[in-house]
């Protein structure tokens, strides 16, 4: 049998051999130059942010929900909220720097049946809130399909169409009315959902007659259109050049469905929104309104879903980070903020105190956002 002497000398000066012909020369790239390496810096608060949450509603608490809210698990059937839970809810929204809830409205003309249902938790909000402790608005829930419009069937096609969508805004007026709605420099905050879906030829016409139907009445609109998130600002530009004060996406942290984005969420919503905020000012002359989430779960409502989650483990970090985040792409002007959700439990968005993490996002919020 052959016996092999290893020469410990020998070996070690090859490793260190290899080790130096592997070391990174002053011109070879690393992770270091990686543009997403970056820290995401607090942001001083000078003056305060506009905090808006929005508020959802439901017929049955979800089972497989595993959060437990501080008031207790609850319903709102067709809008009909228990009014010590909507009243509990102004005070600790109020108590954690939430400025306004943003509640849901459906077309009266197209869907009456949940036009009913909106009206009824926004008239319990009115009832509990009358010390008008907490502000409201509203986004009107838009929907091409009720409207039975498309890119090749547009909404002035056909008139009576068109006079019902314009009708139906012009009904909000009895919400617009009430002293605690939110306003953005004396005009009416009005954000329109799916209004990337408002098929026209013509979109700036479409909300000019709107802007007249209020004026009628007094009323001067401060109009806040929607984009998808993740998608590119130009998509729906020709939707909002002409007709809209500012846009707002969905909230990213909500829809976290890549593992790239969940590693690197802070910075890639930063870029993001650092390159929509100015094509929207530079080429549509609209403002931008950053949206956020304090957690998001996808196996409450998918329990096969392979997505990753944004739990809340790390005892609020990642949030306060997108806060920061927030406050670095916010309007210098109308200082918007929107997180969503206040109480949409069956994602696990909600700000709403829970029995296991108490007032904790609460707290972030107002730390992150309020002098």
């Amino acid at each position: 049998m052959k016996t092999y002497i290893i020469n410990w000398r020998f070996l070690f000066a090859s490793i260190l051999l290899l080790v130096a012909g592997c070391k990174k020369t002053d011109s070879g790239p690393s992770l270091d130059d990686y543009f997403l390496n970056y820290p995401i810096e607090e942001v001083p608060v000078t003056q305060d942010y506009v905090v808006g949450a929005f508020y959802y509603s439901w017929g049955t608490f979800n089972p497989n929900i595993t959060e437990v809210p501080v008031v207790g698990p609850y319903n709102s059937p067709s809008g009909k909220i228990d009014p010590t839970i909507m009243a509990k809810h102004i005070e600790q929204a109020t108590q954690g720097g939430v400025d306004y809830f943003v509640f849901q409205m459906r077309s009266f003309n197209r869907d009456n049946g949940n036009f009913v249902n909106d009206s009824n938790l926004i008239n319990v909000f009115e009832q509990q809130n009358t010390a008008g402790k907490m502000k409201f608005a509203i986004y009107y829930n838009f929907s091409a399909g009720s409207y039975g419009i498309s890119a090749t069937s547009p909404l002035e096609k056909d008139a009576g169409k068109l006079n019902q969508f314009i009708d139906d805004i012009s009904r909000l007026s009895s919400f617009f009315d009430n002293p605690n709605y939110e306003k953005v420099d004396g005009k009416i905050l009005l954000y329109i959902n799916n209004s990337n879906q408002l098929y026209s030829d013509d979109n700036p016409a479409i909300y000019k007659a709107v802007r007249d139907k209020l004026a009628e009445k007094g009323i001067e609109l401060y109009i806040v259109g929607y984009q998808e998130r993740w998608s590119p600002p130009a998509r729906y530009a020709f939707r909002f050049k002409g007709g809209v004060d500012a846009v707002y996406e969905q909230s990213y942290s909500s829809q976290i469905n890549s593992w790239d984005r969940w590693y690197l969420l802070p910075q890639m919503i930063d870029q993001n929104w650092k390159y929509t905020k100015a094509y929207f000012k530079d080429s549509l002359g609209v403002d931008f309104i950053p949206n956020i989430s304090p957690a998001a779960n996808w196996l409450i409502t998918n329990t096969n879903s392979n997505n990753p989650n944004f739990d809340r483990s790390d005892s609020g970090k990642l949030y306060r980070t997108l806060c920061n985040v927030c406050k670095m792409n916010a309007s210098d002007e109308t200082r918007l903020i929107l997180i969503d959700s206040w109480n949409q439990w069956d994602q696990d968005t909600q700000l709403e105190p829970a029995q296991s993490y108490g007032n904790l996002y609460l707290d972030i919020t107002k730390e992150e956002f309020k002098k």
